[in-house]
């Protein structure tokens, strides 16, 4: 299944940003299905409040297309956007959203608000919950886990 693909490449972007004791959120941008962009959670080693995964991943892909506009193309990210992320999402026209656990502290597409669906968004994104929600789920679960695990010095 291509969609699972897609996302198995996210998971291991947000592995690398576990190892990076980073977040571990990963994002892709498929065109055409040839991944344009990919993107994970940077924002302590940047120095970047808006280093996130979807950002990143949307910075690579219009460079790599040398176009801000990423429309008939699809996001993949491993975790359900944010505010910001999502303004982003919609500036950059992107064409699908394809996201695999929600986040239901900060995640604005169905878990505190439906983002999306309001009617003042000049462009609509369809979304829908992929695949790998459990890994994705799972591996953010381990992540914060093993922060409050670590003694404080």
């Amino acid at each position: 299944m291509e969609e699972e693909f897609f996302m198995e490449k996210a998971v291991a972007l947000a592995k690398l940003a576990s190892e990076q004791d980073e977040v571990p959120v990963g994002a892709v941008i498929v065109r055409k299905n040839k991944i344009i962009g990919e993107g994970y959670n940077q924002t302590i080693r940047l120095n970047d409040p808006t280093a996130h995964a979807e950002i990143l991943a949307l910075r690579d892909a219009a460079l790599n297309l040398n176009n801000y506009r990423l429309d008939s193309s699809t996001m993949f990210v491993t975790l359900e956007p944010c505010m910001m992320c999502l303004g982003a999402l919609v500036h950059a026209r992107i064409s699908k959203l394809i996201f695999a656990a929600r986040d239901e502290k900060t995640g604005v597409i169905v878990s505190n608000n439906n983002a999306l669906d309001m009617n003042f968004l000049n462009h609509k994104v369809p979304y829908s919950e992929g695949p790998l929600g459990k890994q994705s789920s799972e591996l953010l679960k381990e992540f914060f886990l093993s922060k409050r695990e670590k003694p404080k010095c």
